[in-house]
């Protein structure tokens, strides 16, 4: 080999040295890049987390759950065969009249109580204001306590008006006059409970005892997405005498009992006891007195008012639904206390009940539970947040907890 062959060698290998030395090179740097990226993203992730974190782990939640288990929900067959009945009513009183909870009639005036505190009547495409129980300022979830909130609303035998205000307490009121006579007080201490979410009432046929839900003595009904949620026990069936004034409890340890209604003999009422999602018998008078059984089990949604029907049965309002098949959210959380107490660390009711699915469903129930009939309104199109159906001359009114109007369905359409 000559002297230039071996410089040609030595420049040959010298490149393949420094090519060599540059993947270590650039290995090296790529790896200090990859654990700045790494401790940027870790140290950003904690700094999102940290509030997350604080509010696990600091933060009280409002609601202290208790377990308890609901049956499998019924299949949506037969006679709760989902429809789109509902959606053949007709809304009345459209932007002039916000949650009339609850419906009566004298002759063809309509009676209901709203939102912002009033017993309203109903003449034509009139609106008039009868009475307001509570006093201004309303509106707000704040003035809701002293503004006043009337749900029940029955018609006694002497024409006069009882109504259930859910902080106020239960009143007589004088459709004609407007003169209200406070029977009840509401936030009073009875047998070492308050009445702190008066509901639904029922009168009897003299007039002599007026029953009525007291739905929880621990949340007003302000909160009732927490009363549902907690599932607390501690709702009551009380009786108020008119004659004596006395105020017993009949029925405690009842998970929100809502609607209620008189059976014909007076000796029993039902009672809807919502989180259950289930109707409850309970025995008012008579050889049963102090008793309960069940008089319908695992509906397919959770029952708010109970109205007889003109065919000797019972219409119930649901404005949520456990469908089968499908999803439901509320017993998937029954037994989940925990993820309960999550959520209500994050979210207000008001930004909770926009993730609750709507779907409105009545059903006529008669003797043993047997349901004979549904109407459906999937989302809640026409006919939304549906608390009661009052029947009146062919006709149904569906009262809503918070949809302003009144939904008109014509019987003979469907």
């Amino acid at each position: 080999m000559n002297e230039t062959e071996g410089l040609r060698f030595r420049r040959v290998h010298r490149p393949q040295v420094i090519t060599d030395e540059l993947p270590e090179h650039r290995y090296k740097g790529s790896g200090y890049s990859g654990k700045v990226f790494q401790v940027t993203l870790l140290s950003l992730g904690g700094f999102l987390l940290l509030p997350l974190l604080i509010v696990i782990l600091i933060l009280e939640s409002p609601i202290h759950p208790e377990v308890f288990s609901l049956k499998e929900p019924p299949l949506m067959k037969g006679c709760w065969e989902p429809n789109l009945k509902l959606r053949e009513a007709q809304r009345l009183f459209e932007d002039q009249i916000v949650g009339p909870e609850s419906i009566a009639n004298i002759g063809d005036v309509l009676f209901a109580g709203t939102a912002d505190g009033k017993i309203v009547k109903l003449i034509g495409r009139r609106i008039h204001t009868v009475t307001r129980l509570g006093k201004l300022p309303c509106g707000s979830r704040e003035e809701e306590s002293t503004c006043g909130r009337p749900l029940g609303i029955r018609v006694g035998p002497n024409g006069t008006l009882f109504v259930a205000d859910a902080y106020l307490g239960l009143f007589e009121v004088n459709p004609t006059t407007g003169d209200a006579t406070r029977l009840v007080s509401g936030g009073q201490v009875v047998a070492g409970r308050k009445l702190s979410f008066i509901n639904d009432l029922a009168v009897t046929q003299d007039g002599k005892k007026v029953y009525f839900t007291d739905s929880s003595s621990r949340w007003q009904r302000r909160d009732y997405l927490h009363l549902i949620m907690e599932a607390t026990a501690d709702g009551r069936v009380m009786e108020y005498d008119t004659e004596t004034r006395e105020l017993t409890v009949v029925m405690e340890n009842l998970r929100f009992p809502n609607g209620i209604q008189l059976l014909p003999d007076e000796e029993s009422v039902l009672v809807a006891e919502t989180t259950m999602a289930r109707i409850r018998r309970v025995h008012v008078a008579g050889l049963n007195k102090g008793g309960m059984d069940t008089f319908i089990d695992n509906l397919p949604g959770f029952p708010d008012n109970i109205r007889p029907s003109s065919s000797g049965g019972y219409w119930v309002a649901m404005s949520a639904v456990r469908p089968n098949p499908g999803f439901s959210m509320l017993d998937f959380l029954s037994q989940r206390p925990w993820i309960k107490k999550f959520i209500f660390k994050l979210f207000s009711q008001e930004v909770l009940m926009k993730f609750v699915p709507r779907y409105s469903l009545v059903a006529e129930l008669h003797d043993g539970g047997i349901c004979t009939r549904s109407f459906h309104d999937p989302n809640g199109l026409v006919a939304a947040y549906v608390s009661e159906v009052h029947e009146y001359d062919g006709n149904l009114y569906l009262g809503s907890f918070r949809s302003p109007y009144i939904a008109k369905l014509d019987l003979r359409k469907v």
